[in-house]
């Protein structure tokens, strides 16, 4: 198992000088790989050539690019660009986002989400393989029939035969989806108790790939946790910082007839305290829906205290099936959230579950 970054967004002042600074302390401790995201502010593409312009071995990798923000070419030209300009560093994440950033922000419908993944991953390999791209789908067609388009191919050739694709995935379709189309799986709010039951959506997946039964397991699918950071001898005020995250994707993230990471939580068995903290949050009352986020559920999707205890909970992440844990620091200054990576370092090391 390897640990990796987050590094999240950039929202303005001298932020992104903090961002490379913590992406230049996980290289040095060996971590495989740091992921930048976006929504509606910076873009991922752009933060992840600057800091892969500035490094020299850790993986860049996108967590994820939109997929109603750009056409699947628009995509295997930012990856194949990245993935020449990193010497081969770049990871491909694609999601969907959700309806009230899909259809309020990119003007693009929500609708049958699988379908259009699917199609969507589909050019994207193709144009990456340098392929003459010619492509009939329910939504995406090219070229375009009755018009003067013409089929083309790539001009700019990635470091590597295969980009590799990883898929954001929630729900228990979207996750057998990942396993049959992508390279690996991007997680969130991930237990570890609860890890089993997603990658069995996924190994289902995987069962339709290829009748191979090497490649009907997990072998060589990166199964990435993504897990908040917090180190401190109060385990209790060591969550609290979590606490704006969790109820953000649990009461926020969504209107409540659709929110993906609501019903995770639900499934997880936290169907009450879920129901809750949205109402609260879609109320406005964002610091009552912090407050309703249980602790429990906060130590069991994130690192937390001691290297001791965070490298009980890396074994426990590393017997359920993950291969990176991407981490989040959440410490309020950059000089703690780099002792925090370090502790995390030591931790991996400790628990002897490190590759």
């Amino acid at each position: 198992m390897r640990l990796g970054l987050n590094i999240g967004f950039v929202y303005g002042g001298d932020d992104h000088l903090d961002h490379l600074r913590l992406v230049k302390e996980a290289e040095a401790l060996g971590f495989s790989v740091t992921w930048a995201a976006e929504a509606y502010g910076s873009d991922a593409a752009t933060l992840l050539s600057w800091i892969a312009a500035q490094t020299t071995t850790i993986d860049v990798g996108a967590a994820v690019f939109q997929i109603p923000a750009r056409t699947p070419a628009m995509t295997a030209m930012t990856a194949a660009t990245l993935d020449r300009l990193s010497n081969g560093r770049f990871r491909l994440g694609l999601g969907v986002s959700g309806p009230q950033v899909s259809e309020g922000w990119h003007g693009v419908r929500f609708s049958q989400p699988l379908l259009r993944t699917r199609e969507y991953v589909d050019i994207v390999n193709a144009a990456l393989r340098r392929e003459t791209v010619a492509y009939e789908g329910k939504y995406f067609t090219l070229p375009l029939p009755d018009g003067p388009g013409k089929a083309l191919k790539l001009t700019v050739r990635p470091i590597r035969d295969h980009v590799p694709v990883y898929l954001a995935a929630v729900g228990p379709k979207n996750l057998e989806l990942a396993g049959e189309i992508a390279d690996g799986w991007l997680g969130i709010l991930n237990d570890p108790g609860f890890l089993g039951e997603q990658l069995n959506h996924i190994k289902t997946g995987r069962r339709r790939r290829s009748a191979e039964p090497r490649q009907q397991d997990l072998d060589g699918f990166d199964v990435v946790v993504t897990t908040p950071l917090m180190t401190g001898d109060d385990i209790q005020a060591a969550a609290d910082p979590v606490r704006g995250y969790a109820a953000l994707y649990i009461g926020g993230m969504g209107s409540r007839e659709k929110n993906f990471y609501n019903a995770l939580a639900v499934r997880m068995g936290y169907a009450e305290e879920a129901k809750e903290i949205q109402d609260l949050y879609l109320d406005k009352k964002h610091r009552e829906a912090m407050a309703a986020v249980p602790f429990g559920f906060l130590d069991s999707i994130s690192l937390l205290g001691s290297k001791e205890r965070m490298a009980d909970k890396l074994t426990a992440y590393a017997e359920a099936g993950a291969t990176t844990v991407a981490l989040t620091p959440f410490a309020s200054t950059v000089e703690q959230r780099i002792a925090d990576l370090r502790t995390a370092a030591e931790a991996l090391e400790l628990s002897g579950v490190g590759n």
